[in-house]
């Protein structure tokens, strides 16, 4: 082999290695970035990672939200009504949260096994289910049709209390 030709061999290896070096920092820098879905399920059976940001989600079960009067401190469970998470979150909640209702939180799975929030996105109708959460369900051996019907019972049942409590204060 030449010199010439041994040089531009090195000069290739070193672009290679430099090139691959460059994708490596890149691909580690963006993982840590990525915030996967995982539901109750997924959270109770140990899949989801402690104290890295991801996101779960599924319906805020009735009873459970407590607020603290002194400041904007709210903890409420989440549920795909097999397991519940129980979630503090310190902000202003949506205007369409609600117990019965849908959520997706973003936030960090603490090593007591509550989720401190970040990010509390509500949605507005109990049939709709994200497809992460249909796909975690079917994983786990669930029918996404049986937790809609069950979460329209929980909608039909606190719609009925507040209107009982709207006739009843007139």
């Amino acid at each position: 082999m030449t010199p010439k030709r041994k040089q531009k061999l090195f000069m290739f290896l070193g672009l290679v290695s430099l090139a691959a070096i460059a994708v490596g920092l890149t691909l580690y820098a963006l993982r840590a970035n990525i915030n996967l879905f995982f539901s109750p399920i997924q959270i109770a059976a140990g899949d989801a990672p402690y104290e890295r940001q991801i996101r779960a989600g599924g319906m805020v079960r009735e009873g459970s939200v407590s607020r603290n009067p002194d400041s904007l401190d709210v903890e409420f469970t989440v549920t795909d009504y097999v397991e519940d998470v129980r979630v503090h979150y310190s902000g202003i909640l949506p205007d369409l949260f609600r117990e019965g209702q849908g959520v997706v939180v973003v936030g960090q799975l603490q090593r007591d096994g509550y989720i401190k929030a970040d990010q509390v996105l509500a949605r507005h109708d109990e049939n709709y289910m994200p497809p992460e959460v249909a796909e975690a369900l079917e994983a786990a051996g669930y029918s996404p049709a049986d937790f809609q019907q069950k979460a329209a019972k929980v909608a039909k049942r606190i719609e009925e209390s507040e209107a009982q409590e709207g006739a009843s204060q007139y």
